[in-house]
């Protein structure tokens, strides 16, 4: 059996005369101004396509760089708000040796605890709040257990490290002692 290749059919459909259509060529210079247009306007466009992609990539690259100013100013921010914090630290060291006393110490400590969380509320960050609460896995890690008399069972006894909120997400889970029943 001879092999046919599948093109030769269109190849030979391709020879014949279509009505309506001249197939000879006329006069060949309206047809070369027409492809010289032609051309001209695929430059054109191909023009326009380069700049737009050149004007996307430099959109890109200036959502960028806003991205990483915005993260750096947000970052100057907090920690403007963190160093009177350190500041009261260093001063409370520096009275270690004139002999204060324990409580005002403690006194000065509290200050310092105070102005921390002041910069902190100020990041819309606030401690969760669980000792009393029935234990809630999405809030808090149990990492302890005890019997506490006339308290339900799983209820957050005591916390053995505080949990935050960052406006409405957890950014630490609690760690919590949660009561038992009493067997």
């Amino acid at each position: 059996m001879p092999e046919t290749n599948p093109t030769d059919e269109y190849d030979s459909l391709s020879a014949e005369a279509v009505p309506g259509i001249d197939t000879q060529p006329q006069n060949g210079a309206p047809a070369a101004a027409e492809l010289e247009k032609l051309k001209a306007q695929a430059a054109d466009q191909r023009g326009l396509y380069l700049r737009s992609l050149a004007d996307f990539d430099n959109y890109k690259k200036r959502i960028d760089r806003t991205i990483v100013e915005r993260s750096d100013e947000g970052r100057r921010e907090l920690l403007k708000r963190i160093l009177p914090v350190l500041d009261s630290l260093q001063r409370a060291a520096e009275y270690r040796d004139q002999g204060t006393t324990a409580e005002k110490l403690v006194d000065g400590l509290l200050a310092t605890v105070r102005q921390f969380t002041t910069a902190l509320e100020a990041e819309q960050v606030r401690p969760i709040e669980l000792k009393g609460q029935p234990f809630d896995p999405a809030l808090a890690e149990a990492v302890g257990a005890r019997y506490e008399p006339g308290v339900a069972e799983n209820t957050v006894v005591d916390e053995a490290r505080r949990g935050y909120m960052l406006g409405d997400e957890v950014l630490r889970p609690a760690q919590v002692i949660v009561s038992t029943s009493d067997s």
